[in-house]
């Protein structure tokens, strides 16, 4: 299966215009489309960016002609300067809440399903984690060009991130195929009939739990 969407990668600076425009045209909608000077403040933003970058006029501007030439964005003329919108949802052929997924993992790098569903809250608000893992999963199972892909597990960590693939394949490993460990299937198989499935239900929701209080702490320590 190929790793890539169906046209080249995506530069990291096309990426991160993609994803400020998609940002925007929720969070600052009376402003909508930007303009060359708003679209660059949004992609050199010090918060809600990872990494931080430093672009200059010129690169956003080479930007926005290779998203142009992709449909990708639109240009538009509005009062003394040029504007400019998404067009994400079109080219790439899925919903409104997985482009809300797509652009906060351009904005924001690698993240769990916990995380996501906290940073996309100004763009589309899920009704709970396992919504928000049910568009990564459909988004990673897309054929022949998937959008994301589940990253192994960093050491420590409960839960694995997502990363997209606009940018062709992350620096990280991939996470390995399901398999259920030996920890889970032990329990469960001395269980009685139907027990087993329910244990294992008990354990998802626990970890899910885990997961949306690490999120909610960490945007508490962000306030």
């Amino acid at each position: 299966m190929s790793a890539t969407p169906p046209f080249a990668p995506l530069s990291p600076i096309e990426a991160r215009v993609l994803g400020v425009l998609v940002e925007k045209r929720h969070t600052v909608p009376d402003t909508y489309p930007l303009t060359l000077n708003s679209l660059v403040a949004g992609c050199n933003q010090k918060t809600s960016r990872d990494p931080v970058m430093d672009v200059s006029d010129a690169d956003a501007h080479a930007a926005l002609d290779a998203l142009r030439a992709r449909s990708m964005v639109i240009e538009s003329s509005g009062g003394r300067a040029m504007r400019y919108e998404e067009n994400a949802r079109r080219v790439l052929g899925v919903p409104s809440e997985s482009v809300a997924l797509l652009a906060t993992l351009m904005l924001r790098g690698p993240q769990t399903a916990a995380e996501l569903r906290a940073n996309c809250e100004r763009i589309h608000r899920f009704s709970d984690v396992s919504a928000t893992e049910a568009y990564l999963e459909e988004l990673a199972a897309r054929s022949p060009h998937p959008y994301v892909v589940r990253l192994a597990r960093q050491p420590g960590s409960r839960e694995n991130r997502w990363a997209h693939l606009l940018c062709g394949e992350p620096d990280e490993p991939r996470a390995p195929a399901f398999a259920p460990s030996a920890a889970l299937a032990s329990p469960a198989a001395g269980m009685p009939q139907g027990a087993g499935a329910a244990f294992e239900a008990l354990v998802s929701r626990v970890e899910r739990l885990e997961s949306e209080l690490a999120a909610l702490r960490a945007r508490l320590g962000d306030g």
